[in-house]
């Protein structure tokens, strides 16, 4: 994907979770009850930094954890949501491309459906790096991804294949744009997606110098895909 048009593909993210924030918030008022099989991975007094926390959400069943607990999100319109609900938590805007942390400083990382919004393989391993940078040693990144090898995505995957082999799209294989609907259904933005396999985030992890420990499906029903990996 050419540089220029990876840059722009984040900013429009931002700039569409901005506008749908509040919507967005409330479709994520609920915690997949999968996810609490990731908290075993959590020990007392440990650094935890849930990255791109969205409106929060995590926080609540890291709640009666004795953690220090910092969320990041690139949508200050998500994180303003944020800290209305948890006032008493530590929330800010940052980049996940560029933490504002110094190096070994978290012991624990969660980013929860957020890595399929990064564009280009440059960027993911950006993203990657950067999470190893302030993790401490033997520190664990927890990923997860949607599966997007679902029925319903399967338009969505038809059209940008095609338009990529044409050559009318700018996308790399595998990406695909999916559209955000209002609460009365009119179409307001259309969000990046990139399509994982478990065997393209395995190599990511190895090329970014982390240790994959832990990689499958979050749930039975394989919507999620989850991966657990060391510094």
């Amino acid at each position: 994907m050419n540089e220029k048009y990876a840059e722009y593909l984040l900013s429009k993210t931002q700039q569409d979770y901005n506008k749908i924030a509040e919507h967005f918030s409330i479709t994520r008022g609920f915690l997949e009850k999968d996810l609490r099989n990731l908290l075993r991975f959590l020990k007392d007094g440990e650094k935890v930094l849930d990255l791109g926390c969205g409106n929060g959400r995590l926080r609540r069943i890291l709640w009666g954890k004795n953690i220090e607990y910092v969320g990041v999100d690139n949508s200050e319109e998500l994180v303003k949501i944020a800290k209305i609900k948890y006032p008493k938590e530590n929330f800010l805007k940052a980049n996940a491309l560029d933490l504002p942390f110094s190096e070994d400083y978290f012991n624990k990382i969660f980013s929860i459906a957020v890595f399929h919004h990064i564009p280009s393989e440059k960027l993911r391993l950006k993203f990657l790096k950067e999470a190893k940078r302030v993790l401490k040693p033997e520190g664990l990144l927890v990923i997860t991804v949607w599966n997007l090898y679902q029925k319903r995505f399967f338009k969505s995957h038809l059209k940008y294949t095609l338009l990529k082999i044409l050559g009318l799209s700018r996308l790399d294989f595998r990406d695909i744009f999916y559209l955000w609907k209002s609460q009365e259904g009119r179409p307001i933005v259309q969000r990046y997606l990139h399509s994982f396999t478990q065997g393209e985030l395995r190599k990511l992890i190895k090329k970014s110098g982390l240790k994959l420990k832990e990689i499958g499906f979050l749930e039975k029903e394989k919507r999620n895909i989850y991966l657990v990996a060391e510094k």
